[in-house]
Order: C-alpha cells, then structure tokens, then sequence
C-alpha cells in the first residue's frame, strides 16, 4: 500500500512538469531578451531557482514545498539542469 501511495505522488508531481516547463521557458525568454539587450550570449540565460519556485508558488498557487519536489523532479528527470546550487536551465533539447 505504501508503494502504491508513493506512486501517486509521482504522478502528482509528474503532472506537473508540463506547466512548470512552460513557467519556466518564459522566465528563460525573459532572460535572454535581457543579455539580447546588452549583446551578451543567450546561450547562457539561466532563471535563479528562488525566483522559479517564487513564480511557481504565485502562478499555479501551490506551496514551496510542492515547489521545490516539482524542480527536483525535473532534474532527477534530467529535463533542467542546475548551474551550481543557484542557477536552473532548461536541457538542450527542452529549449527547442
């Protein structure tokens, strides 16, 4: 019984990766039309894991604890990738 609840939670959180993508992509945007500004390299557009989760928690009104599963998630899931302790981007192939 106790597998069974920890693989709804899974889903649960899975459920989630769609729109914390897309919350996600659009703070990257945001970034790179910023270093676009100052001609600087887009390649390098990274969100602060604070601020995604912050957007997160306002956007979709969930808590920072749910916030913070659904980043981990995507990283166990190998579809972001953190940049020290600080930094998160998108994987390569999520950016297209």
């Amino acid at each position: 019984m106790n597998t069974n609840n920890l693989s709804n939670q899974q889903q649960i959180i899975q459920s989630w990766f769609e729109p914390a993508l897309h919350t996600l992509k659009a703070l990257i945007k945001k970034c790179e039309e910023n270093l676009e500004r100052i001609k600087a390299d887009t390649k390098n557009a990274a969100v602060k894991r604070d601020d995604f989760k912050e957007t997160l928690v306002r956007q979709h009104r969930i808590t920072y604890n749910h916030a913070e599963e659904i980043i981990r998630s995507l990283s166990r899931a190998d579809r972001i990738r953190f940049l020290g302790s600080t930094y998160i981007q998108l994987k390569v192939e999520e950016s297209k």
